[in-house]
């Protein structure tokens, strides 16, 4: 076995799990506290790589230098996408709330076809290129072959951004609020929680997570496109799946098993089954542990 051609591998699957698990943490989150699969997670992903090449655009234009081009695009991709998402929930979710289940499902399908197609009107259908913003890191030179700088800052980014969440989860206020909706909706509205406030700030959280992932990858790749963010979302649901929906450390464990999985079959097999790997490992997950990995099944009430 070649053990360079190996390493190689798993760094690159740690570099897209790590994306996948960011964009995963959106979906688990609200499916833990609404059990809402938002099927327009992925699109907010892929408005938060335009956004960022927008500001980017406009930046570049005016003279900044490429740092403090990247940091401030992020943060106008952050707060662009979480401002989406505060609406998509406010629009299309919130007023369903007390409808049969295939009602805010069709919702989130149409409200993903929606923003589709009004990126591509106000933008373009075309695969426009992204400037690269990352930084160049001169201790990565002797094994640039192995891992390149963007790798590397997307693993750090991506680790850092799980971290704080779980965090934030498990410390504050907030983040207590949040479990307690997650596991008791009304109980939690008895003991005088605004749920209404938590389940807003899941879809702010998780379509910021989505933002950076958007333009982390934009970066690192060098172009986009209003399609990204559909297969995007497929295999980040099919990583909050694996790992167990509605589970955090789940989503995060989801994403990372599924991009190695990915950048092994691809470097082993054939890249043309990397998209086909999600939806089969999808299928099995379904078949022989629904609950997932990290997941718990849950108890049936008679």
């Amino acid at each position: 076995m070649d053990v360079q051609y190996f390493l190689e591998l798993f760094l690159g699957g740690l570099t897209r799990g790590s994306i996948y698990a960011l964009i995963a943490l959106g979906y688990t989150m609200v499916y833990g506290i609404i059990e809402l699969i938002n099927f327009a997670h992925g699109e907010i992903y892929m408005i938060g790589a335009f956004t960022a090449l927008i500001v980017a655009g406009v930046l570049g234009v005016s003279g900044f230098p490429a740092a403090a081009i990247l940091v401030i695009a992020a943060l106008c991709a952050v707060i662009w996408c979480a401002a989406y998402g505060y609406a998509i929930e406010t629009i299309a979710y919130k007023p369903l709330r007390g409808a049969p289940r295939l009602s805010p499902l069709i919702s989130a399908i149409g409200m993903s076809i929606f923003l589709q197609n009004y990126v591509v009107l106000a933008q373009t259908a075309d695969f426009v290129p992204f400037p690269r913003l990352m930084p160049e890191f001169a201790f990565l030179e002797p094994i640039s072959h192995i891992i390149g700088s963007s790798d590397l800052l997307i693993i750090v980014v991506s680790g850092l951004t799980m971290i704080g969440l779980q965090a934030f989860i498990k410390r504050t206020r907030l983040g207590k609020a949040m479990r307690a909706t997650a596991q008791n909706r009304k109980m939690a509205m008895l003991l005088g929680i605004n749920a209404d406030m938590v389940i807003a700030l899941t879809f702010i959280i998780g379509s910021s997570l989505a933002a950076v992932g958007g333009m982390l990858v934009a970066s690192h790749v060098g172009q986009i496109n209003f399609t990204i963010g559909f297969i995007a979302g497929i295999k980040a649901f099919t990583a909050a799946v694996l790992g167990g929906i509605g589970s955090i450390p789940g989503a995060m464990a989801g994403g990372l098993v599924l991009g190695l999985c990915e950048s092994y079959a691809t470097g082993y097999i054939s890249s043309g089954y990397e998209d086909a790997l999600a939806f089969v490992m999808l299928v099995f997950i379904l078949i022989f542990r629904p609950s997932g990995l990290l997941g718990k099944p849950k108890a049936q009430k008679v």
